[in-house]
């Protein structure tokens, strides 16, 4: 059975959101990262660019193992197994501190993600179970620095990043959070006291603040056209893995 969809431009450019030369250099971290495995067994049946292809659609659409299978050409046994073999070589490198880090500005916020699977996800404010991931960008470039592993939805932004490890990317640099995030040692809006109100230069600084901090958001919104963060089936690591790999190619959907 032949599949549609091949690792050629007018499907790539589709169903992924990437440009043919994103989607190949994608491709080829994959490679680099061991996408061939280590040899001696069967053969895959797809080349490693519909492979990759797959994963991708996979993560844009959201749709189902059986749905993808005719769209390949193959079982939905075969889509499992290049999902679950190809989806941690997508990931994201973390930034490593920058050299100039004391004129960087990275920004951080968390975002709720659906989850089915109930020892990942929590009850949480958005009535759903969700899972909370904290996210680093990089406020000059809208560039994804990290994102941490997904902890409870109901897990409060300031211990969630308290928990995630993603500190130690942040030496030196300057990082706004919103109020949420205080006293972890991050830039956060004035606060009101009772009985008195913010002073002028402080309802500045406020509204500076949001006008900055409005681009986690927007990169949020635009890591979200990858529908799988939107209702995401996958159980353990799945939700981890697809959130790593979205920051991946939304990273090199922005820098082309």
């Amino acid at each position: 059975m032949r599949g549609v969809l091949r690792a050629e431009s007018l499907w790539v450019e589709t169903f992924t959101g990437l440009r043919m030369r994103q989607f190949e250099r994608l491709v080829k971290v994959v490679r680099e990262r061991g996408g061939y495995g280590p040899g001696g067994g069967r053969p895959w049946c797809l080349p490693l660019a519909d492979r990759v292809l797959l994963v991708t659609v996979y993560y844009r659409t959201n749709l189902t193992m059986r749905q993808l299978a005719p769209l390949f050409g193959c079982s939905p046994a075969t889509v499992c197994r290049v999902i679950q073999r190809l989806r941690p070589l997508l990931a994201i490198e973390p930034a490593t501190r920058p050299a100039d880090a004391v004129e960087r500005l990275w920004i951080v916020d968390g975002t709720l993600l659906p989850v089915r699977d109930r020892k990942v996800g929590a009850s949480s404010r958005n009535y759903r179970f969700s899972a909370n991931v904290q996210v680093i960008i990089d406020a000059d470039t809208r560039l994804v620095v990290a994102a941490a592993r997904p902890v409870p939805g109901n897990t409060a932004d300031a211990k969630a990043w308290r928990d995630s490890g993603l500190a130690r990317h942040c030496e030196g640099v300057t990082v706004p959070a919103d109020g949420a995030y205080i006293n972890t040692g991050l830039v956060v809006p004035h606060r009101k006291r009772p009985g008195r109100a913010l002073l002028p230069g402080e309802e500045e600084d406020n509204a500076e603040h949001r006008r900055v901090r409005a681009r986690v958001e927007h990169a949020f919104a635009r890591m979200k056209h990858y529908k799988i963060l939107r209702d995401c089936r996958q159980r353990g690591n799945g939700l981890h893995h697809a959130v790593q790999a979205v920051a991946h190619m939304h990273n090199l959907a922005m820098a082309a």
